[in-house]
């Protein structure tokens, strides 16, 4: 496995260089916990808006980089944090000059660049790190622990309208978080999926259902919407005896029973211990843990291509029962990140 010359360098001085590729809303998210992830030295941001990088580089202190190609040269590794559409580009530049990635969420605009960035990542000993967030939640960290044979789920991810993400199906813009859980936590391939959405407020799909059946016999029920009168983030499932409920928000997990002790059987409760973690700080952590060990990242190349797969044919269904209906749709291009 071939090393980063600019990461011989940081591990003498016993720190990652990692810099910012989009600093938009939630890139400068990325920029700021940078800063604090311990083994890691933000060497600078760069943005296709110059006025952007300045900015952004002024309030945090940083190198205001002029290119993509300065940037790759300053940096061990980058957080990307750009429309999906482009992460394939930046992705095979980056490993063409050895440097380890970090893609937010979805992996790429296809799956066939999702195959192509994984197999770039492998030849070049690159890591290739997807961010899939949720998977960082302590919350969901917690449930992890405890979950045996998971055969129901039920899942609402809801938002307020918001101009920001229109320019992508809720499909990739919401629900693929809950697809990468439900993934995770199942662990078998998927046998058949259905679904449905509409256009609301956009040329796009704004609101969608989807049942997703598990090989082993697992059911999903999945609703994301961007058009709610209220924020909701319900993620609960049902396992042989026991209910499993996760609070998103206040990042917690409270895990319901029946007790046969005494021979009356009485409903239990327990609240599981979760620690006080900031999930993109826990995600970027982890990316940096794998920069420096050379360890496989938790979501990897692999994993964000198994989300977009399944978000694909949910979105293939979803414009099926469109066609069959005569409701209009635009399939975006896969747009989901920072312009």
């Amino acid at each position: 496995m071939t090393q980063s010359p600019n990461l011989s360098i940081a591990q003498s001085l016993n720190a990652v260089p990692v810099a910012v590729i989009g600093v938009g809303e939630h890139g400068r998210k990325h920029a700021r916990e940078l800063l604090a992830v311990e083994g890691a030295e933000l060497v600078g941001v760069y943005d296709l808006r110059p006025e952007r990088t300045r900015e952004v580089a002024a309030e945090l202190g940083v190198r205001a980089l002029a290119s993509l190609d300065e940037t790759l040269g300053a940096a061990a590794a980058v957080s990307v944090v750009i429309p999906t559409s482009d992460h394939a580009s930046v992705a095979r530049r980056a490993f063409e000059r050895g440097v380890d990635v970090l893609l937010e969420k979805p992996i790429t605009r296809t799956v066939e660049e999702a195959d192509d960035l994984i197999a770039r990542a492998a030849a070049a000993g690159r890591i290739l790190q997807v961010g899939h967030l949720e998977r960082f939640n302590p919350g969901v960290v917690a449930a992890k622990a405890v979950t045996h044979g998971p055969l129901f789920f039920e899942i609402h991810r809801l938002g307020v309208f918001s101009p920001r993400s229109l320019d992508v199906d809720v499909v990739f813009d919401l629900m693929i978080h809950d697809l990468d859980l439900v993934l995770w936590m199942v662990g078998a391939p998927v046998k058949e999926v259905r679904a449905v959405g509409l256009p609301v407020l956009s040329d796009k799909v704004d609101i969608a259902n989807a049942r997703v059946e598990f090989e082993n016999g697992t059911v999903a029920n999945f609703t994301a919407s961007r058009v709610s009168t209220e924020r909701v983030r319900k993620f609960r499932y049902f396992q042989p005896s026991e209910y499993v409920s996760i609070d998103f928000t206040r990042r917690d997990v409270l895990v319901l029973n029946v007790n046969h002790d005494g021979g009356t059987p009485r409903l239990g409760f327990r609240k599981l211990e979760t620690p006080p973690v900031e999930p993109l700080r826990a995600e970027l952590e982890a990316f940096i843990e794998s920069v420096r060990t050379r360890r496989p990242p938790l979501v990897g190349g692999t994993e964000g291509r198994q989300a977009l797969a399944l978000a694909e044919r949910v979105m293939i269904c979803i414009e099926q029962h469109a066609a069959l209906v005569n409701v209009p749709l635009r399939r975006s291009v896969g747009q989901s990140g920072e312009l």
